[in-house]
């Protein structure tokens, strides 16, 4: 495994690494830059090469000083930590959105104001990344294409938007969106949506 993997299999690395105090987030299965700062450092921890990557060698180690991690380990219901801001978003009106840790920060002249968990399109339905603007807010909003209702709509890609979802607040990261930023917390989300001006940038970063 390495920067750029993403399966089940990294998850695990992710739950094993955390429960040695190496990796300080919720697990995301992506092979992230993160991710191999924390493998490295278990590495030089236990004297193998410090690469960043692993291999059969960090994969006997890490299975012999750790254990097999729970089903509420490997996707824990509390909320995620924020990585360090992407530098798209050090100035300006931005709401930051980390793929890695499954976060969004909104932030001001690159101060956090307020932060949430959020997830992401599936494999079919990928949430793009780059840089956007928000373009459109709707409070009460319901798809024209999934019928679903997506409250505090803040669209900022060909109809992808961040908003809240009553699916991901019941099921979690067991479920994934069509696309869109799901956020769990309405009321958190509410007040950065009474904040957001059309036109604010929103970045989508791993």
């Amino acid at each position: 495994m390495a920067e750029g993997t993403e399966n089940e299999r990294v998850r695990e690395l992710q739950a094993r690494l955390r429960q040695l105090g190496h990796f300080h987030r919720s697990p995301t299965a992506f092979y992230g830059s993160m991710t191999g700062k924390a493998v490295s450092a278990f590495q030089q921890e236990r004297g193998l090469p410090a690469t960043g990557e692993v291999d059969g060698d960090t994969w006997a180690k890490l299975t012999a000083t750790s254990r097999r991690p729970t089903a509420g380990e490997l996707r824990p219901p509390t909320t995620n930590e924020l990585d360090k801001p992407d530098a798209r978003c050090m100035t300006g009106r931005v709401l930051c959105v980390s793929k890695e840790s499954r976060t969004l920060a909104w932030m001001i002249d690159g101060k956090v104001v307020s932060a949430m968990d959020v997830r992401f399109g599936s494999e079919n339905t990928p949430t793009r990344e780059g840089t956007f603007q928000v373009d459109r807010k709707e409070r009460h909003w319901k798809s024209t294409l999934y019928h679903t209702s997506m409250p505090y709509s803040m669209f900022f890609s060909r109809g992808q938007a961040v908003h809240y979802s009553a699916d991901f607040k019941a099921r979690g990261y067991s479920g994934g969106s069509h696309g869109c930023v799901n956020v769990r917390d309405m009321d958190r989300l509410a007040a950065v949506f009474e904040q957001v001006k059309v036109g604010d940038k929103v970045v989508v970063h791993w």
